[in-house]
């Protein structure tokens, strides 16, 4: 999976903190609030892929952000997802396609790019960080991912903490966020690569932590 690992590495996981930290962990809690100025970091673990659709379907859940991928048709059980969605308050879906199952359950619609358009990193399964580099110009209204992400968050109220201009922005970050008050007990620590230049950070060859 091009991109197995580098989820993980960000906190996408419901029972993760970025840079692999742990949510069980006080002092990984606190240490990733000390990082971004934030007194609100998660404590416990969110839900699941699964778990999170049974509980929307309870309506313990009255809103979901989907990014990417078509839960309609990938996820086990997909009459229930198909249900859970319909009953949920408010969806919104960000994608290159403008057509799926899941668009079409969709409240609001926010145009992505897709891989061939995207600019970043990836990691894969073995660690290994490589560049992604855009093919092609955005299509229509497409946009980044973590642009789309920026601009929601700025009319949340968080304009001082998404400030970003370029993805190469946010990898210095993760990585500096990587070896914050990392004594080597943490495996993950990219912290040699938080210094990149735009220039470096173009030409970063394929790498594994």
């Amino acid at each position: 999976q091009p991109n197995a690992m580098g989820g993980r590495e960000v906190g996408g996981l419901a029972n993760q903190l970025a840079a692999h930290m742990e949510l069980n962990s006080p002092e990984a809690v606190d240490r990733v609030g000390r990082f971004w100025g934030s007194d609100n970091v998660a404590t416990s673990a969110g839900y699941k892929a699964v778990d999170l659709f049974e509980a929307i379907e309870q309506g313990k859940v009255k809103a979901i952000w989907i990014m990417g991928t078509n839960p309609a048709v990938s996820l086990p059980n997909a009459d229930q997802v198909v249900r859970s969605l319909k009953k949920c308050p408010l969806v919104v879906v960000s994608d290159c396609m403008a057509h799926t199952d899941t668009v079409a359950l969709a409240n609001v619609c926010l145009p992505a790019t897709g891989w061939s358009e995207k600019n970043g990193t990836v990691t894969n399964s073995e660690r290994r960080i490589s560049r992604q580099r855009s093919l092609l110009p955005p299509s229509g209204e497409a946009k980044p991912d973590w642009w789309i992400i920026s601009e929601v968050a700025k009319r949340m109220g968080y304009e001082q903490a998404f400030t970003y201009d370029h993805p190469y922005e946010i990898f210095k970050e993760h990585a500096e966020l990587s070896g914050f008050e990392n004594n080597g007990s943490r495996a993950f620590d990219i912290s040699q690569l938080q210094d990149l230049d735009l220039k470096s950070y173009d030409a970063l060859k394929p790498q594994q932590w």
